[in-house]
Formats: structure tokens, C-alpha cells, sequence
């Protein structure tokens, strides 16, 4: 096998042309300026901006933050100053960084979504993150990804209201995971990010009551990875859009893998299965330098193996699924 002295990592999703695919996912990289003075951030192909609704929200009260064995437990809330906020004083320092700026979109209605997607789509954001997936809010969030008509419509909804790329971010907490892709995919989805995290619960035995406020929480971390990796493996093979043996179609569909991402080996086995990118965010809290060393390692292994782009090895692990 030939080895490659400069593979090409740079991939295009919806258009827009990222120089690696590493991206910092939301809710884990702040606007990413809170990493500026550990890390190279200019070396990410993106960052994902924490999660944002047209007010500001304060987030859940209570503890926020549970560790548990190879994961993370969170219930932060959302919280967030708002779009407007945002757009005035984090989105300029944000976009100065270099990479792709993908802003997080959730809300509580369909009013609110449309709403912030109307004030985004005015920016210099690259795309829009829609967030039909957070478990850790009580309203909106998460139910609009579970089932497929809400997907359906608040993706149609979003997509009517701004002329950014969008992304829609899936949950594995939907009973029928493949279903949700396909509706958001008929709605207008210009790519998938997937999956957010899984819906956990905990408890403290001495007190006898639950740990969070909230009641369940956000299961992130190593711990999801071999099924966050399934599931993108079903939506891959399930969603005709999105498998990369159709990415010369008019209609091909990125999907962007994440959950439990944390060395360069689990990001190859994520392209492997068909992701064009991915992000990673719970491993960037134990070692802030964990993208950038994803980033080497991925270009370090395909120069050994002689993939000269991310195409070359894309999907190579479904061949002989049938």
C-alpha cells in the first residue's frame, strides 16, 4: 500500500467546506474563545456553539454534573444569554477563530425556533444545528425528535425560515431512530448530527432521591460509543440519502457522527461507517488538547494506510453488510 506524505482531510458537508473533520460539539467548547489560550483552535474544522434560544435561559438548578464509569452524566439546561446576545457579543469573537461556526439552535416552540433562525439566518454563521435532541429541558428539546411528524415539521419549519445549510441533530432516545432520519431528511435537512446524548437517571442513596432536579440527565462519554456508532450504522444503511455509496447523487445527505468520541481511533471507525465528520465534546474536558490530537492521529493513520481523503476510507466498514 502506497503512503501518503499529505493526505487531504478537508471535507465539504451541505456545501460548506471544513479543513478537517473534527468539530467541537455543543454544549462542550463554550464559543470556543474559553479555549483559545490551551489549544490551537484555529486547527478544528468546526466548532458547534453551546446550544441557544431566542431568550436566555439559566439552565437547571441542582447539581449539574455526575461522573459514572467511562461517562458523564449532565443536566445543564440549556443554559445560554439568548440569540440576540449571542449574534451582539459571542458570534464576532466566535467567527474571528477560523473555523466553520455552526450555531446550535434549539427552543421551547416552534415560534421560538423559526424565530431564532430568522435572527441566525442574518449572521455570518456557516450553518444552523438544529437541536430536536437535548434531554435535559423540560419543554421543547428532545420531544421534537422523538417523534416523526414533530421532526418532520419543526425541520420544515426552520428550513422555510432560513437559507443557511442545516443540520439537524438526532437523538437516540427516539423509539425508531431510522424513521426520525428519513422524516427530518424529507423535510429539508441539509445534514444529520448524531446522536446526542441518552437519557440516564441516578440516585443518591444517602438522601434517597434523585441526584438531578430535573429528574433523568444526559448520559455522555465513552460509555455510549459502540451504540451511538450502531445507530449512525442504521441510519447509514437505512436512510438511502445518507449512505455514502450515493454521495454523487443530487440529494446525498452528510451525517456528522458524535457521541463517545475520544482518540483518533474511534473518529476513523465513525468515518468507517459512513460519517463525513464528526464532533467530539466530552472528551475535550479531561484533555483540552483531545481534538488536536485526533486531528494527527487521523492524518497520521491514513498516510500509513494510504487513504489519500476522508472519501478514500468513507463507509469502508459497511462493504459487507447487506
Amino acid at each position: 500500500m502506497n503512503v501518503i506524505a499529505k493526505p487531504d482531510l478537508s471535507v465539504s458537508i451541505a456545501g460548506v467546506r471544513f479543513a478537517n473533520p473534527v468539530i467541537a460539539a455543543s454544549g462542550t467548547f463554550g464559543y470556543g474563545t474559553e479555549y483559545s489560550k490551551l489549544i490551537d483552535v484555529a486547527s478544528l474544522g468546526g466548532i458547534s456553539s453551546k446550544g441557544l434560544t431566542l431568550d436566555p435561559k439559566c439552565g437547571n438548578t441542582g447539581l449539574r454534573l455526575v461522573e459514572t464509569p467511562s461517562g458523564l452524566i449532565n443536566s445543564i439546561g440549556l443554559e445560554n444569554p439568548g440569540i440576540p446576545h449571542f449574534i451582539a457579543h459571542e458570534l464576532p469573537e466566535m467567527l474571528s477563530l477560523g473555523p466553520v461556526v455552526l450555531a446550535n439552535l434549539s427552543g421551547s416552540t416552534m415560534e421560538t425556533y423559526v424565530e431564532g433562525a430568522r435572527l441566525l439566518d442574518a449572521t455570518g454563521v456557516q450553518m444552523i444545528e438544529l437541536n430536536i435532541s437535548c434531554p435535559n429541558v423540560k419543554a421543547g428539546g428532545m420531544a421534537w425528535g422523538l417523534d416523526c411528524d414533530a421532526a418532520g415539521s419543526i425541520t420544515r419549519a426552520v428550513r422555510a425560515a432560513t437559507s443557511k445549510p442545516l443540520v439537524v441533530k438526532l437523538s437516540p432516545n427516539a423509539p425508531h431512530l431510522v424513521d426520525v432520519a428519513k422524516a427530518v431528511v424529507a423535510a429539508g435537512a441539509a445534514a444529520l448530527s448524531m446522536v446526542n446524548t441518552f437519557q440516564a437517571f441516578a440516585v443518591d442513596i444517602e438522601k434517597a432521591r434523585p441526584v438531578f432536579d430535573n429528574g433523568t440527565a444526559g448520559l455522555a462519554g465513552p460509555a455510549i460509543g459502540p451504540i451511538a456508532l450502531r445507530m449512525l450504522r442504521d441510519v447509514v444503511l437505512g436512510v438511502s440519502e445518507c449512505n455514502p455509496a450515493n454521495g454523487k447523487s443530487d440529494r446525498f445527505v452528510p451525517v456528522i457522527g458524535l457521541g463517545g468520541i475520544a482518540t483518533w481511533q474511534d473518529a476513523v471507525a465513525f468515518i468507517m461507517t459512513g460519517a463525513s465528520a464528526v464532533q467530539v465534546g466530552t472528551a475535550t474536558f479531561a484533555n483540552p488538547h483531545a481534538m488536536a490530537d485526533i486531528i494527527a492521529g487521523i492524518e497520521s493513520f491514513m498516510a500509513r494506510k494510504g487513504y489519500a481523503d476522508l472519501a478514500s476510507m468513507r463507509g469502508l466498514a459497511l462493504r459487507e453488510i447487506k
